[in-house]
């Protein structure tokens, strides 16, 4: 079902923050055959592992979940073609329009500023302010991964130019003024900016990225997480436990034996980026499915081989993969035990655990997918 995002819903992502966004993402609740058609990598077609070496470089995500990977210059050119000389000018140009003659200076509606090139919110109206300078002042980004800034030396003065983290299109200066509490003034150009007015539908542009959410288990969770992070397209992968009692299980419980939990490793993705399938074929190289109830050094049911979907496209797509990868006879007579069953409530593990391969430079069981 296609959901009308409103700037409401885009104001409460923006709050949310990182900390947040690891945690809170729910799966869209769309139906198979919906989301079958949101999946763009092709299992016929698969990327070599220097491309998708490339694509983990270029794709980048804000910390409200919103897509800021750089466009083209060739795609930044095609949008800015479409704008009217002053705009282009300003935007494309670092040109300045004259204080006080801004549109959008006056506007005192609520709302949220994107980039009038390539859609990105910038500023919200909460945080708008009369500076007295004749151009829109705010003191704080709507989210400080979209506006980037850089050095301007020109005009024989050194200021702090702002931009479109996303196009790179000139929006003003930053200066270290006022007000409270960042002590910032952001001078934007009305020209750099659109406004969406509060409850006004939000272009496809502006919103943020249409996050789903898989799980995994294979093993000690350190490994998977650590790799499952690297994957083009994925936003943020968290270890933790699932399908077990009781509630909110601590590592030691699990570690006992008796809970019924498996180390899992809870996927935030990004479906314009990675499909569910290319999901699978990397969990798939990463441990091995033939082992029961352990992986490699590490036994107990909590280090089973395990998927748990979370609708009927996930099964079906987990169903028709463990099928086909059984016919290749890709592990001999060795036979695939991974379980697949409806996800139950995930449960974080505790803080050491989250990013544990990064923090300790340790290694893992688990091999690299991409």
């Amino acid at each position: 079902m296609t959901r009308e995002l409103t700037y409401t819903a885009v104001a409460v992502l923006s709050a949310l923050g990182a900390a947040a966004w690891r945690v809170s993402i729910t799966q869209d609740e769309s139906s198979g055959d919906t989301a079958e058609k949101r999946s763009t990598a092709s299992s016929q077609s698969r990327p070599s592992k220097d491309d998708n070496k490339e694509s983990m470089m270029r794709f980048q995500y804000s910390t409200s979940g919103y897509d800021v990977t750089p466009l083209s210059r060739q795609r930044v050119e095609e949008l800015a073609s479409r704008l009217d000389p002053d705009t282009y000018n300003v935007t494309q140009r670092a040109g300045t329009e004259a204080p006080f003659c801004g549109g959008l200076l006056d506007n005192k509606k609520e709302g949220v500023y994107t980039c009038v090139v390539c859609g990105l919110p910038l500023f919200s109206s909460d945080h708008k302010f009369n500076s007295g300078t004749g151009w829109p002042s705010f003191h704080t980004e709507f989210d400080r991964d979209h506006v980037a800034r850089r050095t301007d030396e020109s005009h024989g003065m050194m200021r702090t130019e702002i931009n479109c983290a996303r196009c790179g299109s000139h929006l003003g200066h930053v200066f270290n003024d006022e007000p409270k509490p960042t002590w910032e003034r952001h001078c934007l150009n009305s020209a750099s900016l659109s406004f969406i007015e509060k409850g006004a539908p939000v272009p496809e542009e502006s919103r943020p990225a249409a996050a789903q959410t898989a799980y995994f288990a294979g093993g000690c969770f350190w490994g998977m997480e650590h790799y499952f992070q690297l994957g083009p397209g994925v936003l943020d992968a968290v270890s933790g436990y699932m399908q077990g009692n009781p509630k909110s299980p601590s590592y030691k419980q699990v570690c006992g034996g008796d809970t019924g939990h498996a180390e899992t490793v809870k996927v935030v993705l990004d479906p314009k980026r990675i499909s569910y399938r290319r999901l699978l074929e990397a969990f798939f190289e990463m441990h091995d499915p033939t082992q029961l109830n352990r992986q490699g050094p590490d036994i107990g049911d909590q280090y089973r081989s395990g998927i748990w979907y979370v609708d009927e496209y996930q099964k079906r797509e987990v169903e028709k993969f463990i099928e086909e990868l059984a016919s290749t006879k890709r592990f001999g007579s060795r036979k695939i035990v991974t379980q697949v069953e409806p996800a139950e409530t995930f449960w974080p593990a505790e803080d050491y655990h989250q990013d544990y391969i990064e923090k300790t430079g340790g290694a893992c069981h688990v091999s690299d997918p991409w």
